[in-house]
């Protein structure tokens, strides 16, 4: 199991990498091209403004394992052990059913924009909003991961995951 889910760490952390560094030549190629030749991409800033919405997406997943996300823990630390399993029980469940919510919303949000069209790229909006239905997927396909981590230890005593 700990092999696959390094690869699914791997898979997720390359694609963030892959999107980052289109992102960034896009851009650069662009502004480039602005001040050289005086001319620019017309697609540039919407290839970089959808390409952050997929990122923030795709990464929000990798940032929960890591702590990364705004976290109080001082009710928690303040409650005995049991008080804390049972809260971090509870903020679990409370994380898997928002997730899940924000992925049947993603969808339905989706579903509403498929006749949109972006304006420069002429692509349908759907493949831009579908970043929040995936998104949400791996956050809860991350957070099954490091679940079991976070009821047992915690925060304060995980070396490698943590949910705020």
């Amino acid at each position: 199991m700990q092999r696959i889910e390094r690869a699914f760490l791997a898979l997720n952390g390359a694609v963030l990498v892959l999107a980052l560094m289109a992102m960034a030549l896009i851009l650069g190629w662009n502004v480039a091209g602005r001040y050289l030749t005086g001319n620019s991409l017309t697609w540039a800033d919407e290839v970089a403004r959808y390409s952050m919405i997929w990122v923030t997406f795709l990464g929000a997943g990798l940032a929960l394992r890591e702590g990364a996300h705004a976290a109080i823990t001082n009710a928690q630390e303040a409650l005995p052990t049991r008080g804390q399993r049972i809260l971090r029980g509870i903020i679990l469940l409370l994380l898997f059913s928002f997730f899940g919510f924000m992925v049947w919303v993603g969808l339905d949000y989706m579903g509403r924009m498929s006749v949109q069209k972006s304006a420069a790229l002429r692509v349908p909006m759907k493949w831009v909003y579908a970043a929040m239905p995936v998104g949400f997927s791996l956050l809860i396909v991350h957070l099954a991961l490091i679940a079991p981590r976070y009821l047992r230890a915690g925060l304060e005593h995980s070396d490698e995951a943590a949910v705020g």
